[in-house]
């Protein structure tokens, strides 16, 4: 359907939805981090608050809906644990709520694939109706080539029919490159791993790093904490002011919380001065 250029031109436009912080609802979004830093447990967190949960990361208020999370490298058993824990941070409505609206389909060992009719249809289907759909990870559902633009342009693009058919929000999971989790560098744009098509072509760019020595000695934290702490921040947006990264803690069973931190003021340098007859300064 064509815009109508002389209704936008003469009248104020519909306020933007946004289903993630700065994340507008019906678009293609990713969450980038290294392996094993936390990225599925905030994934489900985001997941069940907008299903009717709390918001125990300290985000905001995210407009509620139903949701659907297909998990596509963990078998249930691991799922369950979270889950669990996640419970034990809800209230019984609030409980209720969230396995009324959050459905959870593991995927592992069904070899998904984006790019097949069956796949790209079935995906679609579980994606009408609903506000939120997570795929974790993305290189679970397809076999292309990360690297090259080309098929990783047509990934995009199938998860982007999805979003636009559906008015499903879409948020993938995916990696970062050795380069940047090795540098400290996961809040960069081109830190996911594959083709920078991923990053150029997704409206939303999400990162989840994990603290380093440095970050350590600038907050405060000992060493034999700083792998509680991650930094959460969103690296691309299009359609919002820049947002402003924050501290998670992870607590009993990974569940993640706003972390509380000072960062840690260092002794200034003190200059010495001679004491001798010349009156110069001596170092």
């Amino acid at each position: 359907m064509a815009i109508d250029l002389m209704w936008a031109f003469e009248n104020e436009p519909p306020p933007l939805d946004y289903v993630l912080p700065h994340m507008v609802a019906g678009t293609v979004g990713a969450l980038i981090s290294p392996g094993g830093t936390g990225k599925s447990m905030l994934a489900l967190q985001l997941a069940a608050q907008i299903a009717g949960g709390t918001d125990l990361l300290g985000l905001g208020e995210l407009p509620t809906g139903q949701v659907i999370y297909l998990p596509a490298e963990d078998p249930p058993t691991a799922i369950y644990h979270p889950l669990h824990a996640l419970g034990a941070n809800l209230k019984p409505e609030q409980r209720q709520a969230v396995a009324e609206q959050l459905l959870i389909e593991p995927l592992i060992g069904r070899c998904p694939n984006i790019m097949t009719p069956d796949w790209f249809d079935g995906i679609k289907r579980a994606a009408e109706g609903r506000r939120l759909m997570v795929l974790d990870t993305l290189r679970r559902f397809h076999i292309e080539e990360e690297n090259a633009s080309g098929p990783m342009t047509q990934v995009i693009g199938r998860m982007e029919a999805i979003a636009a058919d559906t008015g499903c929000s879409v948020l993938f999971l995916h990696h970062s490159n050795k380069s940047a989790a090795m540098m400290g560098s996961g809040d960069q744009q081109h830190a996911s791993r594959g083709s920078s098509v991923l990053v150029d072509n997704s409206r939303w760019q999400s990162y989840l790093s994990g603290m380093t020595q440095a970050e350590a000695d600038e907050w405060g934290v000992d060493r034999s904490q700083r792998g509680y702490f991650v930094r959460f921040g969103v690296s691309k947006v299009n359609y919002a002011a820049p947002f402003q990264e924050c501290w998670f803690r992870r607590h009993e069973g990974g569940i993640l919380k706003p972390a509380v931190l000072e960062r840690h003021k260092r002794p200034s340098p003190v200059k010495l001065k001679s004491i001798g007859k010349g009156g110069d300064d001596d170092w």
